[in-house]
């Protein structure tokens, strides 16, 4: 596993914006707040593994913000051999998953973007719940979702993975 310096390090190299990192690291320091808690409650969750992935999963965003950032930073961590559950952590991180259905519709490569490791899917919880730096409730990300138009499914499957992570 790298280490957060090293991933902070990539974000550089890749072009990343400053703001970007510093979401990046916002995004990183909640999901490992996240996983210890549910470390301490006696799930089997990968600390270091949520650090990096929380660290890296905007990595795309240093070629496009659109929805396929997910994809680029997938395809970047790949290149640069990074760990393949990183890679997916990347991949998985938008909202709550995105459908192969959705996928398509959006014009993404044909594939499940659905976060299925514990790992993957509080990366994509805490990356729901900081926006900018900050740390919003679930009233505000009600709000966000709606001013962006997210479909009713997409707020649905946010809200259930909040649930299911059952730390916000």
């Amino acid at each position: 596993m790298i280490s957060p310096d090293r991933a902070l390090q990539i974000l550089r190299d890749e072009g990343c914006s400053e703001k970007v990192i510093v979401h990046c690291r916002a995004v990183s320091e909640y999901a490992s707040e996240i996983a210890e808690k549910l470390a301490a409650s006696g799930k089997t969750v990968d600390i270091e593994l949520v650090i990096i992935g929380g660290l890296l999963h905007d990595l795309g965003r240093s070629r496009s913000h659109g929805i396929d950032h997910a994809v680029i930073g997938a395809d970047i961590a790949m290149q640069l051999g990074l760990d393949p559950l990183i890679v997916n952590i990347i991949k998985k991180h938008i909202g709550a998953g995105i459908t192969r259905e959705e996928a398509k519709e959006l014009g993404l490569p044909d594939d499940d973007y659905m976060p299925s490791t514990l790992e993957e899917k509080i990366v994509a919880h805490a990356d729901n719940f900081i926006s900018g730096n900050e740390k919003i409730s679930m009233v505000q990300l009600r709000q966000k979702m709606k001013q962006k138009r997210f479909s009713d499914e997409s707020t649905a499957r946010i809200i259930l993975l909040a649930e299911e992570i059952g730390v916000y």
